[in-house]
C-alpha cells in the first residue's frame, strides 16, 4: 500500500472504531510510539507493537469514551498527519475530560514505524 492507502485505511478503521485492528495490520513490528508528555509510571517512547499494544489496553482501561472524532488524513511524502477530539472521563479521577491532539505517522516498507502525538502538556 501507498502511504496515502495507509493513511486512509488507518482513519477509516479509526471512525469505525476499530482502532486496535489498524494497530495489528498497518504498523510494523519494531514501531515506535511517542507521546507529548509520559504517562505516569510509563515512558514517554513505546518501542515496539507489544508495547504500544499495552500502552492502548491501559489507556482503554483507564477511562470511559463519550466521544471519539476523527479527521484528515493529510499526507506529505512518506508522513500523514491526524486530528483527533475525544471525550472521555478519567476513571481513577472522574474527571472529565475534552482533548484534541495530533498524530504524525511516518510510513517505510508499506507500514507505519512511528506514530507521534502533539497535544498540550499542562504543568
Amino acid at each position: 500500500m501507498t502511504t496515502m492507502e495507509i493513511a486512509q485505511t488507518m482513519v477509516e478503521l479509526n471512525r469505525q472504531g476499530k482502532g486496535e485492528e489498524a494497530l495489528k495490520t498497518l504498523f510494523a513490528d519494531d514501531m515506535v510510539s511517542v507521546e507529548a508528555g509520559a504517562t505516569p509510571g510509563m515512558e514517554r517512547e513505546a518501542k515496539g507493537k507489544a508495547a504500544v499494544i499495552k500502552k492502548g489496553e491501559w489507556w482503554v482501561s483507564n477511562h470511559d469514551i463519550h466521544g471519539f472524532e476523527v479527521s484528515g488524513p493529510w499526507p506529505h511524502d512518506d508522513r500523514f498527519i491526524v486530528h483527533y477530539k475525544i471525550d472521555v472521563t478519567h476513571k481513577p479521577s472522574g474527571q472529565r475530560i475534552r482533548m484534541e491532539e495530533a498524530a504524525l505517522y511516518t510510513v517505510r516498507g508499506g507500514k507505519i514505524v512511528r506514530e507521534e502525538f502533539f497535544y498540550s502538556v499542562a504543568g
